[in-house]
């Protein structure tokens, strides 16, 4: 099995998914309830469809990840503690105390970096969005309520999220600046593909609940459509004016 989905597009956009699938190989004994895969905990509920939804919108290639992170993070470094993780959300994963961390990276994480680099270096894309969902709180309790609707992550590179945050306010989304999470210290697949290689980027997270059914994937993806394509179009003046 691929470590990819492709979603065909001859678009100046990439979207990636990295967190698209709770699937775990048969191969693998997480050790867990078979529930918690349906959790925030195992995927990023709504981010896959939302991402092929705007894939389809824009012409765009997109690439999803086909692993669980619960198997491994494919938006982490290679040498973070939470790459395979033991615990998550107050969740044990005891299956993982013992797993191969040389081969888990082999066999999913490099495969998976390496087809979006190749990507990357062909398509030279205008933009990269990377599309996650969060959830509205918690199972843990340990960090209070989310209010935000969508939040804009970023670490160095500000081109692109700066205008996305004023955009997306000024539709009336509740946005949050680097929220819930910030990226200047989860960005691991940004900070390689895009940053890495002087792209800009929107790193998109979506509060989970606003994507869990139709109507909402349909509204986001319109959302996130008008968002790209601003943003697209605003780098696009800002390069131009600068020649």
């Amino acid at each position: 099995m691929s470590v990819v989905e492709r979603v065909p597009g001859t678009g100046d956009v990439l979207i990636l998914c990295d967190h698209a699938s709770n699937h775990v190989p048969g191969d693998i004994d997480l050790g867990i309830d078979p529930a918690l895969l349906h959790k925030h905990i195992a995927i990023d509920i709504g981010a896959a469809v939302v991402s092929r939804c705007l894939a389809e919108r824009l012409g765009a290639p997109a690439l999803l990840a086909t692993v669980s992170r619960l198997v491994i993070d494919l938006n982490r470094e290679v040498d973070a503690l939470g790459l395979i993780p033991h615990a998550s959300d107050g969740h044990a994963i005891p299956g993982n105390a013992g797993a191969d961390r040389a081969e888990r990276i082999a066999r999913f994480h490099a495969p998976y970096h390496c087809a979006i680099a190749a990507q990357v270096r062909t398509q030279r894309p205008a933009l990269i969005v990377s599309v996650h969902s969060f959830t509205p709180a918690l199972e843990s309790g340990i960090a209070a309520p989310r209010p935000w609707e969508a939040g804009v992550l970023y670490n160095r590179d500000a081109r692109a999220a700066r205008s996305a945050i004023g955009w997306l306010a000024a539709q009336g989304v509740v946005t949050g600046d680097n929220e819930p999470y910030s990226g200047r210290l989860l960005n691991a697949t940004m900070n390689r593909h895009a940053e890495g290689t002087g792209t800009p980027y929107l790193g998109i997270e979506i509060r989970n609940d606003l994507i869990s059914d139709p109507a909402g994937v349909a509204r986001w993806c319109e959302i996130l459509a008008n968002l790209v394509t601003f943003v697209r179009d605003h780098l696009a003046q800002g390069r131009a004016a600068a020649t």
